[in-house]
């Protein structure tokens, strides 16, 4: 998953002169002991253009999407420091919700406060979302999206490779040569592994656990380390294609249902797309009927053939539900309480985290959320991986990444899925 920086907007954002930061956000300085950037750029504008161009061709989910983000910040730009970043990861792990946008705004804030999250915010989710909602009409139009499950064949098995580059990487920035870390790492690798599930008890007892370790031998020497007529009288004024999906108009009272389920869905799912794709399932097809299994399996097909985070696939669930208005509801049910629980915990979780005790906590959440990514990338592997063909796509794109370092990865993943739409009709039931 490691790209150059000209794969998808590492660079071509020129430094440019500082900016005064909001008072409820850090500043360009020595914040907590910790340096700043070593780098000149890092504003507000710097980071919403990084970020429009990551949401327009960053591929590979949550787990690529957070190790671009390490490379392309941290390791290359240096607009953000590695503490912000392994805050944010931290902060994107114990906090409900998708964690690449979770982690995207807490950046954007680390460098601009509560404008910075809402510029990068809105950059990174604009552009899948825009791609979601012309994937859906033409979904819609023309009855379905064959053609895409023989693309996503290939794609899906060269993201694998992707993820499993951002997953060394990141084993590499956040473990060290620490043996505790390296045991929260491999239990938490194990369980998402073996449930396919991340579970939230399992991050913070690794946290808990850091803490009690590292305290323990502090002594030795520590790190210092809307109701439905409102919504009635509203439709009426609105264009009828505005509200209707793939089963014709939608009544009034489904925006507050899919408000409603969306949201509590970015309240209750933690991580990965992983994550929350069975609580849709549960709702979506099961408890209200908005879509059928197919219909379903589309749409996620979709959201990982589209770049930018995975959760975008609620814009096509609501879209198909109830039209345009219903993805525009369904995302901001999804992001708003994601942007918000971020931006509210930021200013505190910034100000503690710099304390010995919060840092270790910090350590091993961080570490279970590297494990958690490993351990994702294992069942993902599991679910694109099914044949030889899938193998040898796999194993051709890491090469590729291994060898031609410059090669964009979005040319790697269009590759891929032509690969795979030409073997469809043989490797794909």
């Amino acid at each position: 998953m490691d790209r150059s920086a000209h794969a998808h907007g590492g660079t071509g954002a020129r430094p440019g002169p500082a900016v005064d930061r909001p008072v409820d956000g850090p500043v360009d300085g020595p914040v907590d002991g910790r340096e700043p950037p070593a780098q000149g750029g890092g504003t507000t504008r710097d980071l919403g253009r990084y970020f429009l161009r990551l949401g327009t061709v960053g591929f590979g989910g949550p787990i690529a999407l957070a190790g671009y983000m390490q490379r392309d910040l941290v390791e290359n730009q240096r607009w953000v420091t590695a503490g912000e970043y392994k805050e944010g990861l931290a902060l994107a792990q114990l906090a409900p919700g998708p964690l690449a946008a979770q982690l995207a705004i807490y950046l954007g804030w680390a460098r601009g406060g509560v404008w910075g999250a809402t510029v990068v915010g809105l950059a990174f989710i604009g552009p899948s979302f825009l791609m979601v909602l012309a994937l859906s009409a033409l979904y819609v139009r023309f009855g379905g999206l064959a053609w895409m499950q023989g693309a996503f064949y290939g794609v899906g098995a060269a993201v694998i490779a992707i993820i499993a580059r951002s997953a060394v990487k990141l084993v590499r920035m956040t473990l060290r040569r620490d043996p505790a870390l390296w045991g929260v790492f491999g239990v938490n690798a194990a369980v998402v592994a073996w449930t396919e599930s991340e579970v939230l008890w399992i991050f913070l007892a690794s946290g808990v656990a850091l803490l009690v370790f590292r305290g323990r031998r502090g002594a030795a020497g520590a790190d210092d380390g809307t109701d439905g007529t409102a919504a009635s009288l509203a439709l009426v004024a609105l264009p009828p294609w505005l509200a209707a999906g793939a089963h014709g108009p939608a009544a009034a009272g489904v925006f507050g249902q899919i408000f409603g389920f969306f949201t509590k869905a970015g309240l209750v799912v933690f991580g990965s797309g992983l994550a929350i794709v069975p609580f849709l399932y549960g709702g979506v097809v099961q408890e209200f009927g908005w879509l059928s299994e197919r219909q379903f399996l589309d749409a996620v097909a979709v959201s990982m053939i589209t770049p930018g985070p995975v959760v975008i696939t609620v814009a096509f669930i609501g879209y198909l539900t109830a039209g345009p208005l219903g993805a525009v509801v369904a995302a901001v049910g999804v992001f708003l309480p994601v942007y918000l629980t971020v931006v509210l915990a930021a200013p505190f979780f910034h100000r503690v985290a710099g304390d010995r005790r919060v840092a270790a906590f910090v350590d091993g959440v961080t570490a279970a959320a590297t494990g958690a990514i490993a351990g994702a990338a294992v069942v993902l592997g599991r679910r694109a991986i099914t044949d030889v063909p899938a193998v040898l796509i796999c194993l051709a794109t890491l090469v590729l990444l291994l060898r031609a370092r410059r090669l964009p990865e979005p040319a790697l993943i269009i590759a891929a899925g032509v690969v795979g739409f030409a073997l469809r009709g043989v490797a794909v039931p």
